[in-house]
């Protein structure tokens, strides 16, 4: 290279080098919970999508930084919901109900911007979406990823497994395949439909045996993939532990043996409590029969129980929403739930931050305020640490990979 070609080179990467990291920006906090502990009046700087660092204030900030002063407010790290259904829109047009819709893949991708629009404004920032049809969900992760689209970050899994509807008996074989299929068309995650129980049913009966459940999660872990497997009742919640599912969704009456095995082998339970309180408050808008309404108050109940049963036996709690329709925006209800399971509000904070990015194999850059991490932030009215419920009205603010995406700060 010549001396001229070369000094224009290096003049280039330098121009380049400086675009991409810009102005750092720095945030000052009535106190940051940074994923483990509370620092008071802290500043938290960022540059480049990135924490650079967490200090109480005081301390000199980088040259030329923008200072962003939300002293009214608690800093948290950005939350983690495990279990979504991000393409699951209701128009809420007169006349229809949210089930039955149907529209073009292409249509329902573009109106589903709604739902991550109201997921963002809660203060969750990632997403595990757990089962979609058509692809939605791909293209959904795909176009936040390119910046194309504004949402949580989607981790996914496409079209869930279930038993064949005339299956003639168990087919480990089939499951393994079915596995691979859907490792193959894109999924990060592989889901497993092991019971029934959807919607208005709370029907337990397990559809899965064992055996095909271990065929899954095999196939899916031999190619480095995990597993989160749906179950409504205790057997299927027994059988997926054992079959090395790495998270268990839903699930009632546990019992002891099934919770010292979760605890033994790490497994990550998202009991999803709340997801049937919203059907109970939404029964008008999904046109349930009066009938259906005790058997979810009751199911509730049980699933509460068993949370209360897992937290005192040691049992990893995820968050997990279970949103769909007209519940994204209540996204971090769970929490409430977690808490009255008997855990404190940092530790059912913990449940969408630290526990749940080590689910998702991202500890090292989600879930936490610390240096490193990516800068996912959320700014919060009240102090959510003393009283879970400021997190359901309180988020004014909300940061994603360094860029401001929510700002109700002037808000009143």
């Amino acid at each position: 290279m010549t001396r001229p070609l070369a000094a224009a080179a290096a003049l280039f990467i330098m121009m380049t080098a400086s675009l991409a990291f810009g102005q750092p920006t720095a945030i000052r906090f009535a106190r940051v919970w940074d994923g483990t502990r509370v620092i008071p009046n802290a500043v938290v700087v960022v540059d480049n999508g990135r924490i650079l660092s967490v200090e109480p204030a005081g301390k000199e900030l980088p040259a030329g930084a923008r200072v962003i002063d939300h002293r009214r407010y608690t800093g948290l790290p950005g939350l983690i919901d495990l279990h979504t259904h991000m393409t699951y829109y209701w128009d809420r047009q007169p006349g229809t109900r949210p089930l039955g819709q149907r529209r073009r893949p292409a249509v329902t991708v573009f109106l589903a911007r709604d739902n991550a629009r109201r997921t963002l404004e809660t203060g969750v920032t990632t997403v595990r979406d757990l089962g979609a049809s058509n692809d939605t969900d791909f293209a959904m992760r795909d176009l936040i990823n390119l910046g194309a689209m504004e949402g949580p970050r989607m981790v996914v899994a496409g079209q869930g497994i279930s038993a064949p509807r005339q299956a003639s008996g168990p087919d480990p074989d089939t499951m393994r395949k079915a596995a691979e299929d859907r490792i193959k068309s894109g999924s990060d995650w592989v889901k497993v439909y092991a019971s029934r129980g959807s919607f208005d049913s709370v029907d337990t009966t397990q559809t899965l045996t064992f055996d095909e459940m271990k065929a899954i999660v095999d196939a899916a872990h031999a190619q480095g993939h995990k597993v989160a497997i749906h179950s409504y009742g205790a057997s299927g919640v027994r059988d997926a532990v054992r079959a090395g599912a790495d998270s268990v969704e839903h699930g009632v009456d546990l019992d002891d043996e099934t919770l010292a095995e979760m605890v033994k082998r790490g497994t990550v339970w998202v009991p999803t409590i709340d997801h049937n309180r919203y059907y109970v408050d939404a029964r008008d808008e999904f046109g349930f029969k009066p009938e259906a309404i005790p058997p979810l108050r009751e199911y509730l109940q049980r699933n509460l129980e068993s949370t209360r049963r897992a937290v005192t036996a040691g049992v990893r709690i995820g968050m997990g929403s279970d949103a769909v329709y007209t519940m994204f925006g209540q996204n971090t209800r769970e929490l409430g739930w977690l808490v009255k399971a008997g855990m404190t509000p940092a530790q059912a904070l913990g449940a969408a931050t630290t526990t749940a990015a080590d689910l998702l194999g991202m500890s090292d850059r989600l879930g936490r305020v610390a240096p490193g991490f990516i800068a996912d932030m959320i700014a919060v009215e009240g102090d959510p640490l003393q009283n879970i419920d400021a997190l359901f009205t309180g988020v004014k603010w909300v940061m994603q990979d360094g860029r401001v995406v929510i700002d109700r700060v002037g808000d009143k």
